[in-house]
């Protein structure tokens, strides 16, 4: 290829990845929806924003800075056209540790590098293998993610400081312990009632934002009754300038690691969430690489205004959907509202309690869980359930990443154990027609035939191996390869070796029915070159059966007979 076509290709790829003409029109269909759907979620998005950017550690300003800008590009630039994007509980687990060891210039950081591998992943073209993680390793790490979201709040719902340290659940131990040492009811009382209100109302009438209602009706409580909580405090009226300056080039080999998990989670939660719009919308189909791209954009852009690393968030792009959102003008608007808030009411937001927005994500990290689909994996298989368990637990023991590959792991390991309990080995009946009946018993007691179902690879081989080695009283082994799905290398030598200890004890060993796509792996361990310049290599199974009765008659265990198959045997695949 040219550098002149390379460079065309690559144009083109970009090209694909960028806004067209399609999704102005889509824009323009029906405005109102998307304007009033829109307004919608930035209600229902605004305390959350608040709460994740207080949970992530870097203020209040950090989470709405981040719906904001992330929400805004995302929604322009992402594969959805019902995605609402901005700083996610998910999110916020990776984002702690991280703040607390290098502060905002590691937020920074880690969001340029995540943003440069996203897009390198949409350059790529690898949006599409995210279908491929089993649903319990999905299910299993959204446990724990609501389990970390939920611990990591109890501090601020029991209005206690919170414990230094990394493991959520000895923290929340610690911090139960302080305040039981002081007991102080304010605090736990609004993140409570925050949580209570927000849980049974969307029970009894999902469409109404109750977060939001309970969150105002909490700060005006703390006001009115001159109760002394920590408050978010004051926030900027306006996004600051976009900057370089906490930028830690030093700490880029050290937050390697973090970038990584971080493109990771942004990347699974993001087309997972599209996935779950398409399913609520007809004829809605995103563009996996294209969404990867515009979430890369809007990590890059981000944390560049104060903010944090952000994904699409599955619970506001429902809100969207439901709320009759018909194109991505409605997740634009979200953003736009979100900026007017904080022009317009970021005197009023700055005496919201902590202890509210606690309790707003302690009912969050709840609403996580999908009860239902927790049980229906459960019940469906042992493996399954293990899978979920594991990968939750080691969601809260160590981190999403871990998780992900450790479920991964065992799932491959547990799928490819029911691949080789599938593939089996079985003595199967000569061909009908081939010999009288007087001539079967004799057969009988001196040919055997194998048929090898499913596929021959290292998990399933040596059991074949085994059985073919125990093959006793016979003068020739017939096997037939025609069913075999899938072979590999270890499938191709354990055959072999079976092949030649059959042969050392004086048995003939005949192929018949290997398909062309396995002659390279059998060939390369010089089975099908050995066997077929001695003759004993047949497309079909009657010209074994034949060849093997020609062989028993010449060294005069059978009486010389017509040996040939029948035409129709004949053209029958062994």
């Amino acid at each position: 290829m040219s550098s002149r076509t390379a460079r065309r290709a690559s144009w083109s790829r970009l090209r694909g990845l960028l806004p067209g003409r399609q999704d102005l029109a889509t824009v323009r269909r029906s405005p109102g929806r998307d304007l009033l759907a829109g307004l919608t979620v930035a209600v229902v998005a605004l305390p959350l924003a608040l709460g994740f950017g207080v949970a992530s550690g870097l203020g209040a300003a950090a989470g709405l800075a981040t719906a904001v800008v992330a929400g805004a590009i995302a929604a322009v630039f992402g594969g959805s056209d019902f995605q609402v994007s901005g700083p996610t509980g998910a999110m916020t687990v990776v984002l702690v540790p991280i703040v607390a060891q290098y502060g905002p210039g590691g937020v920074l950081t880690v969001g340029l590098m995540a943003g440069v591998l996203l897009i390198g992943l949409a350059l790529a073209r690898a949006g599409r293998y995210v279908r491929y993680i089993p649903a319990p390793v999905v299910e299993g790490f959204t446990i724990g993610i609501a389990a970390v979201i939920f611990l990591q709040q109890i501090p601020a719902a029991l209005g206690v400081p919170t414990p230094e340290g990394e493991k959520v659940a000895l923290i929340a131990w610690q911090a139960l312990g302080d305040y039981l040492a002081d007991p102080d009811w304010p605090a736990i009382t609004l993140a409570g009632a925050t949580a209570a209100v927000m849980l049974i109302g969307a029970r009894l009438c999902p469409q109404i934002p109750f977060s939001l209602l309970a969150v105002a009706a909490a700060t005006a409580v703390t006001v009115l009754a001159g109760l002394r909580t920590p408050a978010i405090g004051e926030l900027p009226a306006t996004l600051p300038a976009p900057s370089l300056a906490f930028l830690d080039v030093e700490a880029i080999p050290g937050l390697a690691g973090a970038a990584v998990a971080v493109a990771a989670l942004a990347a699974l939660e993001s087309l997972l969430s599209a996935t779950v719009a398409d399913g609520m919308t007809v004829g809605s189909r995103h563009d996996p690489d294209r969404e990867l791209f515009g979430q890369g954009l809007a990590n890059i852009a981000a944390p560049l205004f104060g903010g944090v690393p952000a994904t699409a968030a599955i619970a506001r792009t429902a809100v969207n959907v439901r709320s009759g959102a018909a194109s991505r003008l409605a997740a634009l608007t979200h953003a736009i509202v979100l900026a007017l808030i904080m022009l317009a009411a970021a005197p009023l937001v700055a005496h919201i309690p902590l202890a509210a927005l606690a309790g707003v994500l302690l009912a969050t990290a709840v609403r996580m869980i999908e009860v239902g689909s927790v049980r229906v994996m459960a019940r469906a298989s042992r493996s399954d359930a293990v899978i979920l368990m594991l990968t939750a637990a080691v969601t809260l023991a160590l981190d999403l990443v871990a998780a992900v590959i450790c479920g991964l792991i065992v799932a491959g390991a547990f799928a490819l154990r029911k691949v080789a309990a599938s593939a089996r080995i079985e003595t199967v009946p000569l061909p009908e027609g081939d010999h009288h009946a007087a001539e079967h018993a004799l057969l009988a007691e001196h040919i055997v035939a194998y048929r090898i179902d499913g596929p021959l690879f290292f998990a399933a081989a040596h059991r074949f191996l085994l059985t073919l080695s125990e093959t006793a009283d016979v003068r020739v082994v017939i096997i037939r390869l025609s069913r075999i799905s899938a072979v590999d290398a270890t499938g191709a030598l354990v055959l072999r070796d079976a092949v030649e200890r059959l042969e050392g004890r004086g048995i003939t060993v005949y192929l018949s029915g290997m398909r062309p796509e396995h002659a390279k792996a059998f060939g390369a361990v010089d089975l099908l070159d050995r066997l077929g310049r001695a003759g004993k290599v047949f497309k079909t199974t009657p010209e074994a059966i034949a060849a093997a009765r020609g062989h028993l008659a010449d060294n005069g265990v059978l009486p010389q007979a017509r040996t040939a198959p029948a035409p129709e045997q004949a053209a029958a695949e062994g």
